[in-house]
């Protein structure tokens, strides 16, 4: 692919994983299991400070690729869900299961949007508007396995 031979094009659009015909977003998710494991054995700290810094470096990443592509969110740009997953998996548990139910609660809120993930997508343009979103869908998706586990014994 043509776009993908720009450096900033191929990290926004997750090396290329963005440009699956169906449910690129998911497929985005997916990417981000694999470096969120291996954060594992780091504490706590690091991890957040790690995604973090991905998130800065794809603000302006996601920001440059949608205007090269003279869009407003293109769905092909996928560092936004990268990004997201790793933010919620700093406070995963080290057992699939709840990576499982992690990874489907975040494409729901990423999906479905409900607010204020849609009024943030919608208000704020660039690549903090990009980024925002999967990041407050990520906090959602952290704030509901809180709750479980609050309950579980």
């Amino acid at each position: 692919m043509t776009v993908l031979k720009h450096p900033v094009h191929l990290v926004a659009l997750g090396f290329g994983v963005g440009l699956v015909p169906k449910g690129p977003g998911t497929a985005g998710t997916l990417v981000a299991i694999l470096p969120a494991w291996l954060m594992l054995p780091l504490p706590v700290a690091a991890r957040a400070a790690l995604v973090a810094l991905l998130f800065g470096f794809g603000v302006w990443i996601c920001g440059e690729s949608a205007r090269r592509l003279g869009a407003h969110d293109p769905s092909a740009i996928v560092w936004d869900e990268i990004v997201g997953f790793l933010a919620v998996s700093v406070m995963l548990p080290p057992e699939p299961f709840w990576w499982v139910v992690a990874f489907v609660l975040f494409r729901i809120f990423d999906i479905a949007k409900p607010w204020p993930i849609r009024d943030l997508e919608r208000r704020l343009s660039g690549g903090v508007g990009i980024m925002l979103d999967d990041l407050v869908a990520a906090a959602f998706t952290a704030a509901c396995l809180m709750f479980v586990w609050s309950f579980a014994p």
